[in-house]
C-alpha cells in the first residue's frame, strides 16, 4: 500500500469514531515521512579530497577547496528550488548562572560570497561563532532529501576532531569515508572505520584523486583485502573529482564514466536514498499500524457490549480496570516514571564518573609520559597525543552515553505495549561536536634550550668557586691562584654545576608540564560535564514527554470504550441494531487496513468473516 493511500484510508477510519487524539498522531507520522531527508556525512584525514569530492558530485564550488585550505567548519549541503547560502552561527552572551549558552542564528549570504563569508568568519574575533554552514542547490542528485555534510578534516584520526566526527556519526544515515589513492589504507584510517562502522554500519570508502595515482587500482584492491581483512563491510570507489570536473565542462560521457562518479551517484541513490525511504515507510507503517490497534480496541470493545447484553456488566469492570490502568501510567509517581527517573538519576552519576575517570586516566597516563622524558623537547608531538587521549575518552563516554539512552527507552517501554518505543523522536547524544571548545587550550612550557653562551655562563659559574677555593689552598704551597689544580677543579665544579642545572630545569619542566596538563584537563572535565548533564536532562524530558503522549493514548482509548459501553447498556434495540452494523463494517474496514499492512490479527480476520 502506497504510503498516502496508507494514511488517508486511517485518517477515514478515525475521522469516523472521532478521536482527534489518533488524528494528532497520524499527522505528526505524515510530517516525519514527508521529511526525506538522508544525512551522508563525508568524513576523513585533512587534505583527503573531501571538500572537492562535494563540489564534484553537486556540480558547484560550495566547499574550500585549495592546498592553504582546510575545512574549517561542517558545510551541509541540501536540496533547494533556488541557490541560497546560510551561515549558522551563535551569539556568546552570559546567562544568569554565569553560562555561556550556545543561540543559534541563521546569517543568508550571496552564494558567490559563500567561500569568502566563511573564511572572514573563521578567522575574526567577534560575538558570534560559526557552527556550520548550508548551502542549497537545485540539483537532481540532491531531490529525494539527499544532504551532504562536508566535515573538518579529523587531522590524527584520533583527535578531539575525529571524536567530534565520531559523535555526529549516530544522526548520519550513512558516511562517506575519504582517502586519497596514493597510498592504501592505514592502521590508524583502519581503526577510525571501526569506530565509524560501529556508530553508523552504512559506510562507502571513497578513493580520491585517482588521475594522480597511477596504481590506483592496484592499492584499491589492496584497500578491499584490508577491509576484508578488518572485518569492515564498506564498499570502495575510486573517483577523481578533477577528471568529473573536466567531463562536467566538456560534457565528455566517456571522461566522466572514467572519473568513477557515475558508480558513487548510483550507490548514493539507489543503495542509501532507497534504503533510506524503505526504513521511512516501515516508521510509518509502524505509527498507523499503533492507531489501528487503538482503534479496533474501541471498536470490538463497544461491538462486544453491544452483542452481548448479558455480559455488559462484567465487561464494563473490565473496562474500568483498563481504565484504572491507563490512568496510573498518567500519573506521575507511575511505574514507567520511576523507572525513567531511577534510570537517568543512575545514568548521569555513572557518566559524570566514568568520564572523570578517563580523564584522570589521560591524566596519569601524561605525567607518566612526561615523567620518562623532557616535555620540552617534545611539546608539540606531546599536545597531540594528549589531545588524541582526550579525544578517545570523550568518544567512548559519549558512545555509551548513546548506548544506555536506547537502553533506558527499551526499559522505559516495558511498561507499555511491545511498539511504545518505535515511535521515540531521534536523539543523537552521543555526539561530541564542540565539547572542548569552551576548554582552554594546553599552554605552552619552556622549551629549556640554552645557546652556548648561557651554557659557558651556567658553567662559569659553577666553575669561579672552585678555581677560587682550590687556588687559595694551593696558594699556601706556593702555587699562584690559578694553576693547574685549580683550574682542574674550576672545570669539575662548572661541570658538575652545569649537570645540576640541566636536572633542575627538567624539572622544573616537567613540574610545569604536569600542572599544565591538571589545569587542561581540569577544564575540560568541566565543560564537558556541563554538556553532558545539559544532553541528559534533554534525553529525559523527551522521553518523558513521549511516554506521557502514549500513556494519553491509551488513557483516552480506555476512556472512550468504556462510554461507549455505559452507552451501549442504556441503547434500545434498534439503536443496538443500527450501531452494530455501523461498528461491523467499521471493524472489517479497520481489519482490511491491517492486512494491508500485514499485522491483522487470525480472530480479527474470523470475527469479520462472521
Amino acid at each position: 500500500m502506497e504510503p498516502g493511500s496508507m494514511i488517508e484510508r486511517a485518517s477515514e477510519l478515525v475521522a469516523a469514531v472521532d478521536r482527534e487524539d489518533l488524528q494528532r498522531r497520524l499527522v505528526g507520522a505524515r510530517e516525519r515521512f514527508d521529511d526525506p531527508t538522508t544525512r551522508v556525512l563525508v568524513v576523513g584525514e585533512f587534505k583527503q579530497g573531501k571538500s572537492a569530492l562535494v563540489n564534484a558530485l553537486v556540480n558547484a564550488p560550495v566547499c574550500q577547496v585549495g592546498d592553504d585550505v582546510a575545512t574549517a567548519v561542517p558545510t551541509v549541503v541540501s536540496w533547494s528550488q533556488s541557490p541560497t547560502a546560510t551561515l549558522v552561527e551563535a551569539d556568546e552572551q552570559l546567562d544568569d548562572e554565569g553560562d555561556v549558552p550556545l543561540r543559534p542564528t541563521r546569517r543568508e549570504v550571496p552564494l558567490e560570497r559563500f567561500d569568502e563569508e566563511i573564511r572572514l568568519a573563521t578567522r575574526t574575533e567577534r560575538r558570534q561563532r560559526l557552527l556550520h554552514a548550508e548551502a542549497g542547490l537545485p540539483r537532481e542528485i540532491l531531490t529525494g532529501g539527499l544532504t551532504l555534510v562536508d566535515t573538518p578534516g579529523v587531522g590524527g584520526l584520533r583527535t578531539s576532531h575525529a571524536a567530534a566526527t565520531v559523535g555526529a556519526l549516530p544522526s548520519a544515515d550513512a558516511v562517506l569515508f575519504v582517502s586519497d589513492a596514493s597510498a592504501e589504507l592505514s592502521a590508524a584510517e583502519l581503526r577510525f572505520l571501526r569506530d565509524v562502522v560501529d556508530a553508523c554500519p552504512h559506510v562507502t570508502c571513497v578513493m580520491t584523486k585517482t588521475d594522480i595515482a597511477p596504481e590506483w587500482q592496484r592499492l584499491a584492491d589492496i584497500n578491499r583485502g584490508h577491509l576484508r581483512d578488518a572485518g569492515i563491510a564498506a564498499t570502495v570507489v575510486p573517483v577523481s573529482s578533477v577528471l568529473r570536473d573536466a567531463a562536467t565542462r566538456s560534457q565528455d560521457v566517456a571522461l566522466n564514466q572514467e572519473s568513477g562518479f557515475p558508480e558513487l551517484v548510483r550507490l548514493l541513490r539507489q543503495g542509501i536514498l532507497a534504503r533510506t525511504r524503505d526504513l521511512a515507510r516501515q516508521t510509518l507503517t509502524q505509527d498507523v499500524r499503533l492507531v489501528s490497534r487503538h482503534l479496533r480496541l474501541a471498536v470490538e470493545s463497544e461491538l462486544d457490549a453491544l452483542q452481548n447484553p448479558e455480559e455488559l456488566p462484567a465487561r464494563i469492570a473490565d473496562l474500568e480496570r483498563a481504565k484504572a490502568q491507563a490512568d496510573s501510567l498518567r500519573n506521575r509517581g507511575s511505574r514507567w516514571q520511576v523507572t525513567l527517573g531511577d534510570g537517568m538519576a543512575d545514568l548521569m552519576s555513572d557518566l559524570e564518573h566514568d568520564l572523570k575517570d578517563r580523564l584522570r586516566g589521560v591524566v596519569h597516563d601524561a605525567e607518566d609520559s612526561i615523567d620518562s622524558g623532557d616535555p620540552g623537547k617534545d611539546w608539540e608531538a606531546f599536545s597531540q597525543w594528549l589531545d588524541e587521549q582526550v579525544g578517545d575518552a570523550l568518544a567512548e563516554t559519549f558512545r555509551w552515553t548513546e548506548d544506555n539512552t536506547q537502553w533506558i527507552t527499551t526499559q522505559v517501554a516495558q511498561h507499555f505495549a511491545d511498539d511504545a518505543a518505535s515511535s521515540v523522536p531521534r536523539m543523537a547524544v552521543g555526539s561530541t561536536s564542540g565539547l572542548t571548545d569552551r576548554a582552554r587550550p594546553l599552554v605552552e612550557i619552556d622549551p629549556g634550550v640554552l645557546n652556548v653562551g648561557q651554557k659557558v655562563l651556567i658553567g662559569m659559574r659553577g666553575s669561579y668557586g672552585g678555581v677560587l677555593m682550590f687556588g687559595l689552598l694551593t696558594g699556601l704551597a706556593g702555587f699562584a691562584l690559578v694553576n693547574p689544580i685549580s683550574i682542574s677543579a674550576g672545570l669539575l665544579l662548572g661541570t658538575k654545576a652545569y649537570s645540576d642545572d640541566r636536572t633542575n630545569r627538567l624539572k622544573r619542566r616537567q613540574n610545569d608540564a604536569k600542572m599544565a596538563v591538571r589545569r587542561y584537563i581540569d577544564d575540560v572535565t568541566f565543560q564537558v560535564t556541563k554538556q553532558l548533564k545539559d544532553r541528559l536532562r534533554l534525553v529525559h524530558r523527551t522521553l518523558r514527554d513521549h511516554f506521557t503522549e502514549v500513556a494519553g493514548d491509551l488513557q483516552r482509548s480506555s476512556v472512550d470504550a468504556l462510554r461507549q459501553a455505559n452507552a451501549a447498556a442504556k441503547a434500545s434495540d434498534a439503536e443496538r441494531a443500527e450501531r452494530i452494523r455501523f461498528l461491523k463494517k467499521h471493524r472489517s474496514r479497520v481489519v482490511e487496513l491491517e492486512e494491508a499492512l500485514g499485522t491483522a490479527r487470525p480472530e480479527a480476520q474470523r470475527a469479520v468473516a462472521s
